[in-house]
Order: C-alpha cells, then structure tokens, then sequence
C-alpha cells in the first residue's frame, strides 16, 4: 500500500549552500501561510546560536499542504538538516524519516566535503536525490561544470545507473524561484518554487508501507516540553498508531517497556496540530511516555518487531569537562557543582547521539564528540544556561589496529585569493597535510587537502592571519590511516598571572614589550590564570596587578600619558585551539579566562620535574 498524498524528504546540502533559505520560499510559496505569519530569514533556525552563527544546528521538521497545478493536495513533511560535518550525526537520523532528498549544491562552489558525506549517508539509506543546483543568481555561476561534478561524485560514492538518472532543478533561494532549464532563468522579481514543489511530488516516492501490520515507530529526535516532559518524534513505519494506545517501548539495547500514549500530533505548518491517529508514513510527535530516546522503536504489546536502531559515525575528538576550581568559583553561574554537571551531560547524551561520555570521576568527565565545533555548541549552551566549568585541551581519538596506530584523516577544502597560496601551503605542509587538488577560480584558487584532524586544532585563527582574513575553510571527517608523524604545537608561551586581584594600566605598559596581553585594566584576574602572550616560547611569571607607588616623583596624573595596545579577546573555539595539555579554559555565563591546570607556581614547577624525570 502507497500513500499517495504523503512525501517525506529531507533537505541536505554542504554548510551555506542555502537549504533553510530556500525552505523559507517553498514555504512563503505554499499558499498555507499569510504574510504575517512567516518574518525574517531563516525561519526554521530557531535558536539563538544558529541566528548568531548563520549555520544549522539542529534539524527541524515542518509539514508544507501544497496544491498542485491539477488540482490535488498534497501533505510535504520537510526536513532541513545541518550542514556542518560536526553536526553530521543530525543528519544519519533524520534521514531514516525522508523517502527521498533534495541535495543541493552552490552554483558556484560546486560538490564540498561535506557534500561527499551528506550524499553517501543518502545513498546507504537507499534514497534517491533530487539535485538541486541553487544560488543561479550568483555571477560566477557554472551550472553545466557544476552537474558535471555531481555526476563524478555519484559515480564515486558507487551509485548504479538508475540514480545517475537523477532530475535537476535550478534555483535561485534568495530570489524565490527554480526552473528545470539553466538557459531560461527568470528575470529579478519574476518566477516561483513550483517546478520545484512539481519535482518533490513527481520524484519523490510515496510511502509505501503496511497499514495492516502490527504497529512500528522509529523515533529519531527527542523534543522537550516542561508541562508534558519528553517528546519521541519519529515515522510510522507499520500499522497505525492512535492517541491512548497501548504500546510497548523497545530501546536500541533490547529492553521493553510498556507505556500508553497521551496524545498525538502531526505537523501542519511550522507546529504541530493534535490528532486521534496516524497514519502509516506519515510523521509523528508522540506525548506522554514516561521513557523514550532517540533509537526507541514504539510496537505492537501484542507481536512486538523492533526496528533497526540509528547507527552514527563514532567520535573523532575528545576532551575533559570538570568543574569549576578557581579562586573565583561561583561569581556568574547558578550551577557549579559536580552533580550539576553530571546532569547536564547525562540529559545531553539523551538528545545528542554523536555524543559520548566517560569518567571514573564525579568531577571529571571525558566528553567526545564529531569535531570542535560540536562541542563548542554544547560549551557555549552550557554557558547560556548558568554554568561554570573547566575543559582541557581537545585531542583526537586514535584506533588500534594490528599493533598499529591509526588516526582519523579529514578532507579539508580552502578557498583563498591566489596571492595566498604559499602561505597556505607552507601552514598545512607542517602539518602533515597532502595537496589533493588545486584549481583557478577567478582571482581565488580552491585546494583540497587530506590532513590529520590534530593538524585542524588551531589551524583556523592562524590561516586566517595567514591570508588577511580571506580564507574560507571546510572540512570533513574521511578515514582512519597510520599516524602520519609528528606536528609542531604552540610556538610561543604564555604570561602567567603571580598575584590575584584588579589588572592595573601601570602593569600592562611594563609587560607592553613581552608580548600580546588577553586583559585590560580594570579586569579581575588570580594567580595561575594566563593574562598574555609571551613573545618567545617559554611561560613566564607576570604581575598583571602591580600598582604604581606614588611619591612627589611619581605622580598619579602621569598614568594619562600610558597608551596600551588592545588586547586579544578569543571567542571560545579559538581558546579551545590555543590552550595546551596543562592548561584549561575556565568558562563562566560572562567570561572566558585561560587558566594553567596547576594554579600555584611551585606546583607546576614541581610537575614539570617530574615529567622530565619521567621522559
């Protein structure tokens, strides 16, 4: 059995190749929504650090009613997707939902890692691509080369000749149009979506599944709500599965568990519209269970059939997340103990499948995830939240295999202006990069690298100071290989901060010619916590509050001639890759501070006897 009235397709893409844009016209376009009700860009990005970021985070779903030019309705679940290669785990689940994909692709930048990845995770699914080659408004548009590599890429990935067959259709998501012939593109303010509407219902397969079978539904994401507690949102694979039903629970581990559902919704619009049932293909959010997670498959009590579980590509980097120990514990957050720690990360893992968490320790946690950014998301939610914490150095997670050591290897793709290319060379070529492929594009030239993931920690501050800024990096995760040798870490020290207190004006211009200061007067700072950079490569101890002893030689009033360089402010991410193994970055709901892990001086000299004994 077909259900001819449904589709189910997912929206995946490369970061900012325009997936939410364009969601925003196939829903302004829809002819369900008045004006008022749909504001701003990005509609679906919802939450505040996808706005500030620009990017994708989380996935969303929404439901589009479309009528098509014949006359019959149409009910268009949609499912946009990240498009960063550290959120890739988002995107394996959502795609158990999806009968088929839209895969869009820039105009101008063509096939991505990123794009590589989103496609073959399709193609394992079994779902056939709609390719859409967006951004034809751009002025270095080159749709012909860009199908072209589209191609090549489908032919790699392994795919037969029946999705090589692919359908096309041009776009342009800024200006609200899409056509299916790159040679008649409307005009500025002319065209709509509908050819693309026309392709989702013509290419898309209709959900074809067992009404009559006993009862099956996939969940693949977990919302919450403080009124109802946790909400399963999934498929229903088989059967029908009605509000007050009798269920049975089974979790990606074997266990069951009866339960009986609340209520139902399905999702009209942008929310969500209660139900008495639902169908068979269609998507769901389901209330009122007492214990659901992503993976849970909900069943028949009576013949109880689990569904295969959401596999997802297992971590690549870790990193420590303990408490708070500085002088200052306690001054910003709300949350600063061990237990509220331990909470925070076990209510994570619920949500967060690419997630891993583990630790003796009630203090310590070692906390691995698909990338930096992926965990500078859940620090910088953390931090929102009302929490103080200390994390540590990030580090990759190595294999063993036949007495080997393996790391894992990332497909790195840098577009730079072309005067740029030797400094770029020589940054990567330290770090045991290899050039796979260099090509003109314009006055920019595009490179493609194989690099060790620890050659990307702290890559990106340094290649943009290398190119003036102009540098645009992507990257993706690609396969484990032999560690390839060793690669040079910070090459300069830090200023340690003596004496805890207020930072002085006077302090900062005796410390002006030692290097690069991270505060400003006025900033409290403690013993132990890093305040600069030290312009050789050794740490030094510094007195960041030193006060100016006044006499009749001495004047205060000379302190208005001093004239400091303004400090180096890092956003979290950049402090994440400039720390080293003995040192944390202390993150508070306000501040950012670099720190060393040992505190007092005599302690850390202490340890590095012992590290030197030990070598």
């Amino acid at each position: 059995m077909a259900r001819e009235n449904i589709r189910n397709v997912a929206i995946i893409a490369h970061v900012d190749h325009g997936k939410t844009t364009l969601v925003d016209q196939l829903l302004r376009q829809s002819g369900q929504f008045r004006a008022s009700e749909l504001k701003g860009d990005c509609i679906l990005d919802s939450n505040p650090l996808e706005r500030e970021r620009g990017i994708t985070i989380f996935s969303k779903n929404c439901a589009i009613g479309y009528t098509d030019r014949t006359g019959e309705h149409y009910h268009i679940n949609i499912v946009d997707t990240p498009g960063h290669a550290d959120f890739g785990g988002e995107v394996q689940r959502v795609l158990k939902m999806a009968d088929g994909v839209l895969l869009l692709v820039d105009a101008m930048d063509g096939t991505m890692p990123q794009t590589r990845y989103v496609l073959g995770k399709a193609l394992e699914n079994g779902l056939k691509p709609i390719v859409v080659i967006n951004k034809m408004d751009r002025p270095e548009a080159r749709p012909h080369e860009v199908l072209t590599e589209v191609f090549e890429l489908m032919i790699d990935l392994g795919a037969d000749n029946d999705l090589l067959d692919f359908p096309v259709v041009y776009a342009a998501g800024r200006d609200g149009w899409a056509c299916l012939d790159p040679d008649k593109l409307p005009k500025a303010g002319e065209g709509n979506v509908h050819d693309l509407f026309d392709a989702i219902i013509k290419h898309v397969p209709a959900p074809k599944l067992d009404a009559a079978a006993p009862v099956q539904v996939l969940i693949t994401t977990i919302d919450y709500n403080d009124y109802v507690g946790r909400i399963g949102i999934g498929r229903v694979f088989a059967g029908t599965l009605k509000a007050g039903q009798a269920i049975v629970n089974i979790d990606r581990f074997g266990n069951r568990a009866n339960q009986r559902i609340a209520q139902l919704f399905r999702f009209e619009g942008l929310g969500r519209k209660e139900v008495d049932q639902i169908d068979v293909g269609d998507i769901c959010a389901v209330v009122g269970l007492d214990r659901v997670d992503i993976g849970d498959t909900l069943a028949d009590p009576v013949n109880p059939i689990a569904l295969p579980a959401v596999e997802v590509d297992e971590p690549t980097l870790h990193m420590m997340f303990r408490i708070n120990d500085g002088p200052f514990v306690g001054q910003d957050g709300k949350y600063v103990t061990s237990r509220h720690l331990r909470d925070r990360l076990a209510k994570e893992l619920q949500s967060n499948v690419a997630l891993r968490v583990t630790g003796d320790s009630d203090d310590e946690h070692d906390v691995s995830g698909r990338g930096l950014m992926h965990l500078g998301i859940l620090l910088e939610n953390m931090r929102r939240e009302g929490f103080e914490l200390c994390v540590g150095k990030p580090n990759v997670i190595y294999h063993e295999e036949g007495g080997h050591r393996l790391e894992p290897i990332e497909s790195l793709s840098i577009d730079v202006p072309s005067e740029s290319v030797g400094s770029v060379m020589h940054l990567l070529g330290d770090r045991r990069a290899e050039l796979m492929k260099m090509e003109a594009r314009g006055s920019r030239t595009h490179m493609e690298f194989s690099v060790p993931a620890r050659g990307l920690i702290g890559l990106r501050n340094r290649m943009l100071t290398a190119t003036a800024g102009e540098a645009i990096m992507h990257h993706t995760f690609e396969k484990y290989e032999p560690f390839r040798g060793a690669i040079p870490g910070r090459s300069n020290g830090v200023m340690v901060a003596t004496e805890t207190g207020r930072v002085t004006a006077y302090a900062l211009d005796q410390l002006a010619d030692r290097g690069m200061m991270f505060v400003e007067p006025g900033d409290m700072v403690y013993a132990g916590q890093i305040v600069g950079e030290h312009c050789k490569d050794d740490d030094i101890p510094v007195n960041a509050v030193k006060l100016k002893k006044l006499s009749n030689m001495r004047a205060a009033s000379k302190d208005t001639t001093v004239v400091l360089k303004a400090p180096r402010r890092m956003s979290l991410e950049a402090a994440l890759e400039y720390i080293e193994n003995d040192e944390l970055v202390e993150l508070t709901p306000t501040t950012i501070r670099l720190r060393k892990r040992l505190l007092g001086e005599i302690e850390r000299r202490r340890e590095h006897r012992k590290m030197a004994a030990g070598k």
